[in-house]
């Protein structure tokens, strides 16, 4: 039975009740994190005042201003990893944890426990309020698996993958540390994605059926449903991703910029309005060639946020460089 301790990192925006619901589940597991960090975006909704006055125990950090999704799971992994924490339990604060969500995350971790350790992230089953698997949340399988790598999975009741979303991923603290931050500018889209493979390149990744979690989306589908002036963030952080990423091999990046056109090809087709969405992808089109990701460490920093605790993104390093090992 693993005794690793786990810190929970829920970051937050302007979603004060279902914030509420997600902490809620968090101090409901069966085994309940050691630390919950929730970062707080300065939100407007009087967020942080409900999380002082009914989560005191919780570790508040308060953003002066919205660093998005990338930047919040930035600030509030360098705040773990300031203290004891061997796993960061990563949730978006619209994830509602079902009760042995994190005992089943660490129970499959320990079964899949091989000659070369542990597997270095393991992920939730992702659900919409209607039981069905949630679209936006399937993490990519890993292709062409080891059978001794399958094996161990199989074991374990799980399925090796080749990516994850925050939405509810346990990761190992070490790992992170070496490896290094989410791209905090991304702000959001794609910044999970990125951050996963980069940690996922040359080891084992998890998906743990067992583990379950309600990811409470206004609506069902995936991230291409008509995302309006967000599809910026598509476009751009794709093209970071493809041209800046060590997380991807050169072939993994043709195999996903295809698919990703596919998708792109969809939300067009599926948008009610295409002159905002071009306009996006034009935009991101341009930011995504001209400009590269600023570093993550002077980022945070900004903010208040110290992230010199591990080795930060370095944007200059290869592609085709794999991370260091």
């Amino acid at each position: 039975m693993s005794v690793a301790a786990v810190t929970a990192v829920v970051v937050t925006f302007n979603r004060r009740d279902l914030l509420a619901e997600s902490l809620t589940a968090l101090l409901a597991q069966t085994r309940v994190p050691d630390r919950i960090v929730v970062v707080d975006n300065a939100s407007s909704d009087g967020t942080a005042a409900m999380v002082r006055d009914r989560f005191p125990d919780v570790d508040l950090l308060e953003l002066p201003r919205n660093v998005g999704g990338a930047g919040g799971f930035g600030a509030g992994m360098a705040r773990a990893l300031d203290g004891r924490a061997d796993l960061l339990w990563l949730l978006d604060d619209d994830t509602v944890p079902e009760p042995g969500a994190l005992r089943a995350l660490l129970d499959a971790r320990d079964r899949a426990t091989a000659d070369d350790g542990a597997p270095t992230l393991v992920a939730s089953r992702v659900v919409w309020t209607d039981g069905r698997d949630h679209p936006m949340n399937t993490p990519r399988a890993k292709p062409r698996v080891p059978a001794a790598e399958r094996q161990v999975a199989q074991a374990a009741g799980c399925v090796p993958i080749r990516s994850a979303s925050f939405v509810s991923v346990l990761v190992d603290a070490a790992v992170v540390r070496e490896r290094g931050l989410p791209v905090a500018d991304y702000f959001l889209w794609n910044d999970d994605f990125e951050f996963t493979t980069r940690l996922l390149r040359g080891r084992r990744g998890l998906l743990c059926p067992d583990s379950v979690v309600v990811h409470k989306t206004r609506a069902f589908g995936g991230t291409e449903t008509d995302p309006g002036d967000r599809f910026f963030y598509e476009v751009r952080n794709k093209i970071w991703l493809f041209t800046g990423s060590p997380g991807l091999s050169l072939p993994e990046r043709v195999l996903y910029a295809g698919s990703t056109l596919r998708r792109w090809s969809r939300t067009f087709a599926a948008s009610s309005d295409r002159t905002v969405l071009r306009r996006a992808l034009l935009r991101g089109i341009r930011d995504g060639v001209l400009s590269r990701p600023r570093p993550t460490a002077a980022l945070l920093r900004d903010v208040g946020v110290n992230a010199e605790v591990n080795v930060v993104n370095d944007a200059s390093r290869s592609v085709d460089e794999p991370p260091r090992s």
